[in-house]
């Protein structure tokens, strides 16, 4: 088992690597640059080429059954769902098969509207603290789930 963090805009990486810890699995912290290397022993740091996509194609290449990916890029969430691994999202929202089609969807709809209404560019709700305790909860619970694999 693994962890790979899609590191790029990631407000959960402290909290990833606490649960990692907790249970001595590795974490691959994947990024364009810009992200200083960890010292913790179980913590690898990544950089990729610079271009669309590649630190996205790098965790897909590489997530398989057992492991875990913590990203917000549903696009990614749905490739490592088809390689077997899991996918859960910074606010502890799980990517499931059962739910990915419904978000791939929504997020073209959003994509649409935004490009139909220039005046239509919000950004969402901020990152809160339940949104970082939902997270470090689900996180936990994933990664009891497949250990017990």
């Amino acid at each position: 088992m693994t962890i790979y963090i899609d590191a790029d805009a990631c407000p959960v990486k402290d909290e990833t690597i606490k649960v990692a810890e907790r249970y001595s699995v590795p974490v691959v912290i994947v990024s364009n640059g810009g992200i200083r290397p960890r010292r913790e022993p179980l913590v690898e740091t990544v950089v990729v080429p610079e271009g669309p996509d590649a630190a996205d194609m790098w965790i897909a290449e590489r997530a398989g059954p057992g492991d875990i990916c913590i990203t917000g890029d549903i696009p990614l969430a749905a490739r490592c769902l088809e390689g077997g691994a899991a996918a859960l999202r910074h606010n502890g929202d799980p990517f499931t098969k059962a739910n990915i089609g419904e978000q791939m969807a929504m997020r073209d709809l959003m994509a649409d509207l935004r490009a139909a209404d220039p005046f239509r560019q919000g950004r969402g709700k901020p990152f809160s603290r339940a949104d970082r305790s939902k997270f470090l909860q689900a996180l936990d619970r994933m990664v009891q789930s497949a250990q017990k694999g």
